[in-house]
């Protein structure tokens, strides 16, 4: 079993990988923006003969809430049902999120997953230490719910954020009460 850095070239054998074995398949060309993009993060598990049994394709994104920030994202995790249990998707996982963190220094990588895939959920939850960051109601094509999962890398950097949250509520209330005293102090001396 060989493990390597996914390219550009491998692309049509991961989505025949994709394709035989989750319902969600993507159009060719979010795999190649992804493998273009963001070659760095991305691997795949190959076997002896070359043929792809297994991949992780991520990404590199802004946080939604903090965009400056940057944040993985596992957009695709999959491994054929014949090298399943021989811990390939948990390789390919930490190949990954140590390559996020090198290269981008990461806050967080999250991810989603079905919430009756139990198996994939059992892996991201015990194995990986991811943690449910909400449940998404009607996420998947076909209406089923999906958990957002995230591992998160960098504690202080939450504590940071809240930090700045309240520096910027603080500093508006001080401005906001220099701006009332002006105008009082304007108004006296237009009184005297």
């Amino acid at each position: 079993m060989n493990i390597r850095r996914a390219e550009p070239k491998d692309l049509t054998n991961i989505q025949q990988c994709n394709l035989q074995n989750l319902p969600e398949n993507y159009h060719m060309r979010f795999w190649a923006y992804s493998a273009i993009t963001w070659p760095e993060v991305s691997f795949l598990a190959e076997d002896s003969g070359g043929r792809v049994v297994g991949y992780v394709l991520s990404s590199i994104e802004p946080d939604e809430e903090f965009p400056w920030l940057q944040v993985g994202h596992i957009n695709s995790l999959s491994v054929l049902r014949t090298y399943r249990r021989l811990g390939l998707a948990k390789r390919l996982m930490l190949l990954s999120r140590k390559a996020m963190i090198e290269s981008h220094d990461v806050e967080y990588i999250q991810l989603h997953v079905r919430k009756s895939n139990r198996a994939a959920f059992s892996l991201y939850s015990e194995k990986l230490g991811f943690q449910i960051h909400r449940k998404e109601i009607g996420y998947y094509g076909d209406g089923e719910d999906a958990y957002s999962m995230r591992f998160i890398l960098k504690q202080r950097s939450l504590v940071h954020r809240l930090g700045r949250r309240v520096h910027g509520f603080v500093y508006g209330r001080q401005r906001a009460f220099a701006n009332w005293t002006l105008r009082c102090s304007k108004r006296v001396n237009q009184i005297k």
